[in-house]
């Protein structure tokens, strides 16, 4: 019988860089830095909420969608079927902690794709990491689940780790032709030693999906046509 990867422990090769984002601005502000190559051009942040992209990045062109915050075109992305862009409309298109908001998850993601020209810079949120202490202990709760006694305004739609996260990036790759040009994760700092013992305790795949937050991937278009 095959056994997942994620099963035999086997080493994930992946990079990772440590860094922790108390605010959202902070996210925000790396977003910035840390990408700032892939902004030549038209850029298109979709769920932008208060849009700080386009205050933080002055010299692109920037066009920000979303239902609510100070976007530059109101839209509703769950009750979306196409958004309002010609394809290939925007050299860069960000979609930063969002998809895992959406019913129309796949939907999204393909429409992210048809109206960039080259690149896609998508952010996926390690799920596991923040409910695995309250679901060990049996008490507390955890950010955007659970069942509050009043409709929330915000929550996820999609409950998964960083194994499965990679394996969407990696299978629409090789689907939709696309190149993946980046592909990490970001950890909170810890202690080195810490780290090492966390790592031997839990090797390869089980580390990435109890410690790691965040997974990042640059997609690159090959082609068009």
């Amino acid at each position: 019988m095959n056994r997942h990867p994620a099963e035999l422990g086997v080493k994930m090769d992946i990079e990772t860089e440590y860094i922790y984002f108390p605010v959202r601005a902070a996210r925000s502000e790396y977003v910035a830095r840390r990408f700032k190559e892939y902004f030549d051009g038209e850029l298109l942040d979709v769920g932008c909420f208060e849009a700080p992209l386009r205050k933080l990045l002055p010299d692109t062109k920037y066009t920000g969608v979303d239902v609510a915050g100070d976007p530059d075109i109101e839209l509703n992305l769950e009750r979306c079927e196409r958004l309002p862009f010609d394809s290939a409309s925007f050299n860069c298109v960000t979609c930063i902690d969002v998809l895992e908001h959406l019913n129309n998850l796949y939907l999204i993601f393909d429409e992210l794709i048809r109206v960039s020209n080259r690149y896609i810079i998508i952010s996926l949120p390690n799920c596991w990491r923040d409910a695995r202490r309250p679901i060990g202990r049996g008490k507390g709760d955890f950010l955007h689940y659970g069942l509050p006694a009043s409709p929330p305004v915000d929550r996820h739609k999609w409950f998964f780790n960083i194994t499965q996260a990679k394996e969407f990036i990696e299978k629409h790759a090789v689907e939709k032709d696309l190149k993946i040009a980046e592909l990490f994760v970001t950890e909170k700092p810890k202690n080195p030693v810490s780290r090492l013992a966390r790592k031997v305790f839990y090797p390869g795949y089980k580390y990435m999906n109890r410690y790691a937050q965040t997974l990042w991937v640059v997609y690159e278009i090959k082609k068009r046509g």
